[in-house]
């Protein structure tokens, strides 16, 4: 990615702020960064932090980028399109990161012929350390295809689906799963607690074994069904533990879970998508 590429991001939030964060980090000037929002007291946080160009009107700022990134609500996205429409002529590519909202109805609401790159990324992103699932519609060119995902990796695993509704499987896997983590280490310390522990201790051993637990999975070449043999000994604790949690069908509590959201992501897309 070149410096004299201009990225600019409609909508001031935590993503947004996880990405541009991102980019400066890897030695992109903030000269070509440009940031658009309607809450004036961000946009100046914003300013201050990085001395970016901002702007209240999207209009304005979307002339002047080659890439777009809508950093918005879903509810808010095609209202935020239709008004671009008479601005994005120098077709700069669009990259959305909102969830469920199909490439079609962006397409379709920007006036068509869209270069639109559909990308799911997840919190940790604030900490460089996401996991982005992406799509690209057929008018995409392959350097534009390349460009996303540059932006993405400042602050992800960036990895790509050829079928978008396979995004609502990202979103349900990677897109909410922090959420998921976040339950296990709450009931986790909770139940440590319920053991004797006091709760500060038992907070911090649940968060510190969760992540020495995610990074021996990062690092070991074994999958996680390898790794969790190895450290289950017959008839030990470990063991009694996997067992209750077998018994009580885990795997189907997981699976349960992850089609509910599954399902919520694609409803999302209908909803919106029928709204105009």
């Amino acid at each position: 990615m070149q410096n004299s590429t201009t990225i600019g991001f409609i909508g001031a939030g935590n993503m947004a702020y996880a990405l541009v964060s991102g980019l400066v980090n890897s030695g992109f000037s903030t000269k070509n960064i440009k940031l658009s929002d309607t809450d004036e007291a961000l946009l100046s946080l914003r300013a201050d932090e990085f001395n970016l160009e901002v702007f209240t009107d999207n209009t304005k700022l979307a002339a002047q980028c080659d890439v777009i990134i809508f950093a918005i609500k879903p509810q808010v996205l095609s209202v935020v399109c239709k008004e671009l429409q008479e601005h994005v002529s120098h077709n700069p590519l669009i990259i959305s990161i909102a969830a469920g909202v199909r490439a079609v109805d962006i397409n379709r609401w920007l006036g068509g012929n869209a270069s639109i790159v559909r990308a799911m990324p997840n919190t940790p992103a604030l900490l460089g350390q996401g996991a982005t699932g992406m799509m690209a519609n057929d008018v995409v060119s392959g350097d534009q295809k390349a460009l996303a995902e540059q932006i993405l990796s400042a602050v992800s695993t960036c990895l790509w689906v050829e079928d978008e509704k396979m995004l609502d499987a990202v979103t349900a896997l990677s897109g909410s799963g922090p959420a998921y983590f976040f339950l296990l280490i709450e009931s986790m310390a909770k139940a440590g607690a319920a053991l004797g522990l006091d709760e500060s201790t038992a907070q911090q051993l649940s968060i510190q074994t969760a992540l020495g637990a995610s990074m021996m999975a990062d690092s070991s070449g074994d999958s996680a069904h390898e790794l969790r043999a190895k450290v289950t000994s017959p008839n030990g604790t470990t063991q009694a533990a996997i067992e209750s949690f077998q018994e009580q069908n885990f795997d189907m509590i997981v699976a349960h879970a992850m089609r509910a959201a599954f399902d919520r992501s694609r409803e999302m897309g209908i909803e919106l998508g029928d709204y105009d």
